[in-house]
């Protein structure tokens, strides 16, 4: 589908209806390849328009549950950050006050999550819930969230409607306008008329459907009943060895490299089920480096390892939520994968 939009500022000539939002889509690339091709992509020029302050028209009843929406996903998509935070409810409000987006702040958040490749926030279909903040980074995401249903407007994101992490590369970017970093995260509008303030004239409709998958963190959404995956921190597997194999991972002191968990692979296990068992290695922390070897013999005594250690690393795991990333890569020598971003540098 094309869409020819119109110049800033005036109404769209050839179609009038809003652009297609897309399911996220990336693009076969490493890092290291989409880093090159994000940068040289050239920032839009000039000042950027800010937002207008928005302000919530609903009852006490929706506002809590925007509230925990907001706070969810600026939580789990920014961390423990409240910069990053304000940059990702910044965007999630420019969506709700745009016409391509639904007209609730639980609707903008969750939009696509009953599709696994359609969400348009991740943290609501890669399983993300099932890991719980402490309750004062939730306290702290949900004061961001409430000052921005109240009007706050964090300006250096202006009425950006998309953004990424610097290390992939959505097949949406060449086609919006980029307009600015925050962090490792980059941020994106429409060009045209949709990317202008005339287009952001919306404000909500005050009603905030009610979200199972909040409900174990949020009384506002608990009428929706408490989905059986988020009940309580779980690790969902598809082969039954290695559910077994996490029974047993769970309990018992993993042996430690530094501060890194060392874990033995089984040759014949599914490696898509490899970062089931560093999740259940890792627990709760909230910094977290998982290794894995199918080899025993070859792995090392010590963190200096050798470049034989290093080459034969089946998977590895890192999760710091602290900036809000979780990465799982595999030796692609030993486990083919689909996508080179997922592939260990060798």
């Amino acid at each position: 589908m094309v869409l020819l939009l119109a110049s800033h500022g005036d109404l769209p000539q050839a179609s009038p209806a809003p652009p297609v939002v897309e399911p996220v889509a990336l693009m076969d690339m490493s890092p290291q390849d989409a880093r090159a091709a994000n940068t040289s992509q050239a920032f839009v020029g000039g000042s950027l328009p800010s937002a207008a302050p928005y302000r919530f028209t609903g009852d006490a009843i929706n506002a809590a549950r925007a509230a925990d929406c907001l706070a969810a996903a600026v939580l789990y998509e920014a961390g423990d950050d409240a910069t990053g935070q304000r940059a990702v409810a910044q965007v999630i409000i420019n969506r709700a006050r745009h016409p391509a987006f639904p007209k609730s702040i639980c609707g903008v958040v969750f939009q696509g999550s009953e599709r696994s490749t359609g969400c348009q926030f991740t943290f609501t279909c890669d399983g993300a819930l099932r890991r719980r903040y402490s309750e004062p980074a939730w306290q702290r995401a949900r004061g961001i969230a409430i000052d921005a249903l109240n009007g706050a407007v964090y300006r250096p994101v202006g009425l950006a409607t998309h953004y990424h992490t610097d290390w992939v590369r959505p097949y949406w970017s060449p086609s919006l306008e980029k307009l600015a970093q925050v962090g490792t995260h980059l941020f994106f509008r429409w060009p045209g008329f949709w990317g202008s303030p005339s287009a952001y004239r919306g404000n909500g409709n005050g009603q905030e459907p009610m979200e199972a998958r909040l409900a174990h963190l949020s009384s506002a959404h608990a009428g929706a009943g408490v989905l059986p995956e988020y009940a309580t921190p779980t690790v969902i597997v598809t082969d039954a060895a290695v559910a077994a194999a996490i029974a047993a991972v769970v309990p018992r002191q993993n042996r430690m490299l530094g501060d890194t968990i060392i874990l033995v692979l089984e040759r014949g296990q599914t490696p898509d089920t490899f970062p089931a068992l560093a999740e259940a290695a890792c627990g709760p922390r909230s910094y977290c480096k998982v290794m894995g070897w199918t080899n025993p013999q070859l792995i090392p005594a010590a963190e200096d390892m050798s470049a034989i250690a290093r080459a034969s690393m089946s998977f590895s795991y890192l999760r710091d939520e602290g900036r809000g990333l979780e990465r799982a890569l595999w030796n692609c020598d030993e486990y083919a994968r689909s996508q080179t971003a997922q592939c260990m540098r060798r």
